[in-house]
């Protein structure tokens, strides 16, 4: 019974955590099934190599510490945050290649992603040793819910959104910011495991991420509001050259798109995602050299191509 409700409480936040950041990225929505491998590597792949790598670092530091306490403490406010965040953000330099991955929000979705999939398999394993009593039991899956977990998807989430933002810069930059948004990550991890290793710092530990995560959501909205404000130029462009209507760039930047009435109801979202892809392979294509280039050229001429047939059959059938 211990288990299945320990497997319950661990699996449910998490995965109403995802699909809340998912949907939240509205204007170019990532795969769910790459959002979905990205937590998976959380759940499993990162826990077994965090697993392994906390062996081997408290093998070394027992070597040079014999007291078991400060091993412990030592494992649990250095160990574990290098670790943990190297072994979550792995799999993130392999999501990265992903032409779907672009810019700063598709990061911060697909570290969240990882975050809470180790979040998930932690809480889990928290829930079933430390449970001990109901009270006890509650007690932890509120704060490790609601705090332990959220600060996984936070710290590797940042991580996520340096890599975002790395992506399309010049080879130098490729190394220094994701390499910053690591050691913030390990900042981020560190700083909560220290504060709450102690009862008088642990008040000062909440209110720590409680800032980290509204500071967290203030650049995941600002992220996304330029979402929209690159589909506005960017389309702004194809009026020009007379693909779509002067009116689609605001709608297709805005909440309106959502709505029926400004285009026909049985193209509307084909239309929608097509032309927000090609708003975004435009703006690849500026910042992109060589084969990439080759690549996101390509894409623009099959989305404008494909956008006008659609818009022209659509007008056909309105006659």
């Amino acid at each position: 019974m211990l288990i299945i409700a320990s497997a319950l409480a661990a699996f449910i936040p998490m995965a109403v955590y995802l699909i809340l950041i998912w949907r939240f990225d509205r204007y170019e929505r990532e795969p769910f099934k790459l959002v979905l491998l990205n937590y998976l590597w959380g759940s499993i792949g990162a826990i077994i190599f965090a697993f392994l790598g906390g062996a081997i670092f408290s093998t070394i530091l027992s070597f040079f510490i014999s007291d078991k306490v400060q091993l412990e403490f030592l494992g649990t406010v250095v160990t574990a945050p290098v670790v943990e965040e190297i072994t979550k953000g792995m799999f993130l330099l392999i999501t990265v290649t992903s032409r779907k991955f672009d810019n700063i929000t598709d990061g911060i979705v697909y570290g969240g992603a990882i975050g809470l999939g180790f979040g998930m398999t932690e809480n889990f394993l928290y829930f079933i040793l430390y449970g001990q009593t109901l009270s006890n039991w509650v007690a932890i899956v509120i704060v490790r819910s609601l705090f332990s977990a959220v600060m996984h998807c936070v710290s590797t989430a940042t991580f996520g959104a340096f890599l975002g933002y790395a992506k399309f810069k010049r080879p130098k930059f490729k190394f220094i910011y994701p390499l910053a948004g690591l050691l913030i990550a390990i900042l981020i991890h560190f700083s909560w495991n220290y504060m709450v290793s102690f009862k008088s710092t642990a008040p000062l530990g909440f209110l720590f991420l409680i800032v980290t995560v509204m500071i967290f959501i203030a650049v995941f909205a600002a992220s996304v509001m330029g979402e929209r404000k690159i589909i506005y130029q960017e389309l702004s462009g194809e009026v020009e050259l007379g693909l779509i209507p002067k009116n689609h760039p605001e709608i297709l930047s805005s909440k309106e798109r959502n709505y029926s009435g400004w285009i026909d109801e049985k193209i509307r979202k084909t239309y929608i995602k097509a032309a927000t892809t090609l708003a975004f392979r435009k703006l690849e294509y500026k910042n992109s050299k060589g084969r990439s280039k080759a690549f996101y050229e390509n894409d623009i001429n099959k989305y404008r191509e494909f956008i006008r047939t659609l818009l022209t059959s659509s007008d056909s059938g309105n006659e």
